[in-house]
């Protein structure tokens, strides 16, 4: 594994807005650093895991990630993945949530960013590019948020399902079945997913197949092949779920990783 110390640009004082381009090798990992502002993680390609102040972070790439001015964090990747970071100076980030997480950005804030990194942008220095900045600023302060793709718990009942799903992703077993398992209902435990995470128990399951979906994906596996190996009975009930988090087909996806690496 390699490790790097973040670099902070000498510009990064003197602009409202910059953004930077970064290309970083498989089993790489940022070491814990913050910055003075605030800054929007997106990432292309792969799945980035984040720790920020305790809390780990896994995004895909429809989800970027925002870091607070002077949070400390750090951030390890896979594989080899692609970064834009959209760095927002701190007397402007007043309105943005004050806790790192992740946020939902919309087809314009998308658009943008896609123009930007085909023009290669580092700072606005026209005023339809400063506009341009603006627009973003304002619907990231319109955007839902998410505290984690795939969060975590501690619950006595709960830990121990989520636990044994990230060992064995595959596993088809129902509510009721987890919840006879750790002695308790499947009322219960499914009111604790909803506490606990967030979202109902299929919701958090189909995200681990999907993170684990896109690693079986990068390491060459046909697609009927992950379809069994995560529980699936066919190859397009594993495309529909794909769709459904991704916007795409994972040969598609697979595909854009390459296109990404090259």
């Amino acid at each position: 594994m390699v490790q790097l110390v973040y670099q902070e640009p000498a510009f990064a004082s003197d602009f409202r807005f910059f953004l930077r381009y970064e290309q970083t090798n498989a089993r790489t990992e940022y070491l814990p650093h913050a910055h003075r502002w605030g800054q929007l993680i997106f990432v292309e390609g792969n799945v980035l895991q984040i720790e920020a102040e305790g809390k780990r972070l896994l995004t895909p790439a429809a989800f970027p990630v925002w870091i607070p001015p002077e949070h400390q964090h750090a951030s390890y990747n896979h594989k080899h993945t692609r970064l834009l970071t959209f760095n927002i100076a701190v007397e402007r980030c007043v309105g943005m949530p004050q806790q790192a997480c992740l946020i939902q950005s919309g087809p314009i804030v998308k658009a943008i960013m896609a123009d930007f990194a085909a023009r290669q942008l580092h700072m606005p220095q026209t005023t339809a590019d400063l506009r341009l900045c603006e627009v973003v600023l304002d619907q990231l302060l319109q955007a839902p948020v998410q505290e984690s793709y795939l969060p975590r718990s501690d619950d006595k009942y709960l830990a121990p399902v989520l636990q044994a799903l990230e060992n064995h992703p595959g596993d088809n077993r129902t509510l009721a079945q987890w919840a006879k398992q750790v002695y308790t209902t499947e009322r219960t435990l499914a009111r604790r997913c909803q506490a606990q995470l967030g979202m109902t128990f299929s919701e958090w399951r189909q995200r681990l197949r999907f993170l684990q979906a896109i690693s079986l994906l990068e390491q060459g596996m046909q697609v009927q092949d992950i379809a069994l190996e995560l529980g699936y009975s066919s190859s397009s009930a594993l495309i529909v779920m794909f769709q459904q988090q991704a916007g795409t087909t994972p040969e598609r996806y697979r595909a854009r990783g390459r296109h990404v690496a090259a």
